[in-house]
């Protein structure tokens, strides 16, 4: 049945039998039959067909079976993790989803040091937004997310590895460049964003408003390379993550300006809270906070 169930997700989500069966290593009537045996035990229909197979329609029913499959093949993986854990055997893959500032800055040289110590271990890499990452955890989609702040859901239990500084950064020429911060310097700029669902953004939001601060304009941008880029070229100003401006800054790229006091957020990991983390996640988690209590001294 294990196997039929992980047919059937191929066939969803590549929506057609021919790049399905190419995905698991099987033929095209290998695919069909699988399908036709969960539908049998089910007694309905999973999968709409056109005469030609060429487009498939997933029924009600079938989009339930694929999410409830989902799941299910996840703490068949769970299982399976688990009982490696008895032998402390770090092995098998481990499916890890960071934010934009986590995944692209802090996560590389970790992961550089991390997987020679376990070389056993596959690493899988999902990078997206605080949201992004929330939601693919609530699907299932990863074993342990890293985000920005504090995640309030009840789904998830939380762990902070690391403290982030926020600065403000303005372009080389801007007038504020070498001066000391002050309301009355930022008060109707142009302000570079990062996107809806960003930790990023949250804390520029909670920046502005505790300031009382009123832009001129706010420009959003999908990534943090994006928004230093905007604000090396003159388009704004911005609240980032240090690690974003550090080497720019050293490079002559743009300046940043010491706050009054540090805005300083924290970096978590969460974890579903239904779900027991597997050997091999918790080892990460371990690595992790330990490379990070090094780096920050």
């Amino acid at each position: 049945m294990l196997d039929e169930l992980r047919t059937f997700l191929a066939v969803v989500e590549h929506k057609n039998f021919t790049k399905a069966a190419e995905s698991v290593n099987l033929s095209q009537p290998s695919v069909s039959l699988h399908v036709k045996r969960l539908e049998e035990y089910f007694h309905t229909t999973l999968i709409g067909r056109s005469h030609k197979q060429k487009k498939i329609v997933v029924t009600p029913t079938g989009q339930l079976v694929y999410e409830r499959a989902k799941h299910i093949l996840h703490l068949v993986e769970e299982l399976k993790s688990d009982v490696n854990s008895y032998h402390h055997v770090v092995e098998g893959s481990l499916r890890i989803g960071a934010s934009f500032t986590i995944g692209e800055y802090c996560l590389p040289a970790f992961l550089g040091e991390f997987s020679k110590k376990y070389p056993e271990l596959t690493l899988h890499i999902t990078i997206d937004n605080t949201t992004g990452i929330c939601e693919r955890m609530k699907k299932y989609e990863l074993d342990v997310g890293l985000v920005e702040g504090l995640v309030t859901s009840s789904h998830f239990s939380y762990e902070q590895f690391a403290k982030d500084e926020m600065v403000l950064a303005v372009p080389n020429h801007h007038s504020l460049a070498g001066r000391t911060f002050s309301l009355d310097h930022v008060q109707n700029e142009t302000w570079i964003s990062r996107e809806d669902g960003s930790g990023t953004q949250e804390y520029l939001k909670l920046f502005l408003a505790s300031n009382y601060i009123a832009p001129k304009n706010i420009i959003t941008f999908g990534s943090n390379y994006a928004v230093k880029e905007a604000v090396a070229n003159g388009l704004g100003i911005t609240l980032i993550s240090s690690d974003v401006t550090e080497r720019a800054e050293v490079n002559g790229e743009l300046a940043t300006i010491s706050l009054p006091q540090p805005y300083i957020r924290r970096l978590s990991m969460i974890l579903l809270k239904e779900s027991l983390p597997s050997k091999a996640t918790e080892v990460f988690m371990e690595e992790l906070k330990a490379y990070m209590k090094q780096k920050e001294g």
